[in-house]
């Protein structure tokens, strides 16, 4: 295994995006109830953490969206695939309206927004924050969870880019 230690010109900070650029990783759109009103961001640092209790990890960083998320007490996690690319593409514009009278979604009784079109929904209690530099790191232990089947191919987020997936690899042995 070759290990690439940086020059000095090249500092690790720069080193650590290019290689998580090259990182392939799942999408998803995080919302929560805001003070204003519903929240929501794209992120592609959801992971899976343990199973028992459920619980998942994500950080967010910046932004009026990220800093409601951060201090909701619920989210929901929607799962997404390539069916719901322009849904992912207006969550990751700051810019973009959401929640917008044409977009599928609703309150949940609970009081978080559910975008419906989304594959699975995974309805989150934060239960830890960790600020990591400019960022905070979430963990959420699952509440309950919606699906909407779907043969939506997986969608990936690779070198600032949306990509889907269509075939399939054999696992090694």
């Amino acid at each position: 295994m070759t290990h690439h230690k940086p020059p000095p010109s090249e500092p690790v900070g720069e080193l650590f995006r290019a290689a998580f650029r090259a990182h392939p990783a799942g999408v998803s759109i995080v919302t929560a109830a805001g003070p204003e009103g519903a929240v929501g961001l794209t992120a592609s640092s959801v992971a899976s953490v343990a199973v028992d209790p459920p619980t998942l990890a994500f950080s967010v960083a910046g932004g009026r969206s990220a800093s409601h998320i951060a201090a909701a007490q619920t989210i929901v996690v929607h799962l997404v695939g390539a069916d719901q690319v322009e849904l992912v593409r207006t969550f990751a514009d700051p810019a973009a309206p959401r929640f917008t009278d044409a977009m599928d979604w609703e309150v949940l009784p609970t009081g978080e927004p559910l975008l419906k079109e989304a594959i699975w929904a995974l309805r989150c209690e934060i239960i830890h924050r960790a600020p990591m530099g400019g960022s905070v790191l979430l963990a959420a232990r699952v509440l309950d969870i919606r699906s909407n089947p779907s043969d939506s191919a997986p969608l990936v987020y690779h070198n600032r880019e949306f990509h889907t997936l269509f075939q399939s690899v054999s696992a090694v042995a």
